[in-house]
C-alpha cells in the first residue's frame, strides 16, 4: 500500500474530500502529505475558502426559459451584424 502522494495526486484527493467522496485511507495520506508540502497546504486551504464562499453564497441561476430567450435574442443579434 503506497503512503506518500505525489502533488497531483494530493490536490485530487484535496478537491474529493471538499465534496465528501474523499475515503478514510485518502484522508490520511493527505495529512501525511500536507505536513511536509507547502504548496499544497496552500492549495488545500485556498480551496477551503473558495467551497466556504460558495456554499455561503446567495447565488442564484438564470431561469431555463429566460436563458432560451436571451440565447434567441443573441443569436439574432449575431444574424443582424453578419449582414
Amino acid at each position: 500500500m503506497k503512503v506518500f502522494l505525489n502533488c497531483n495526486e494530493a490536490q485530487q484527493v484535496c478537491d474529493k474530500n471538499q465534496y465528501r467522496e474523499a475515503s478514510f485511507w485518502q484522508k490520511v495520506k493527505l495529512n501525511i502529505h500536507l505536513i511536509y508540502c507547502a504548496i499544497c497546504r496552500k492549495y488545500t486551504v485556498r480551496n477551503n475558502k473558495l467551497t466556504s464562499v460558495f456554499k455561503n453564497s446567495n447565488v442564484t441561476t438564470m431561469p431555463k426559459n429566460d436563458k432560451e430567450v436571451l440565447k434567441r435574442r443573441l443569436h439574432q443579434e449575431i444574424i443582424k451584424q453578419q449582414h
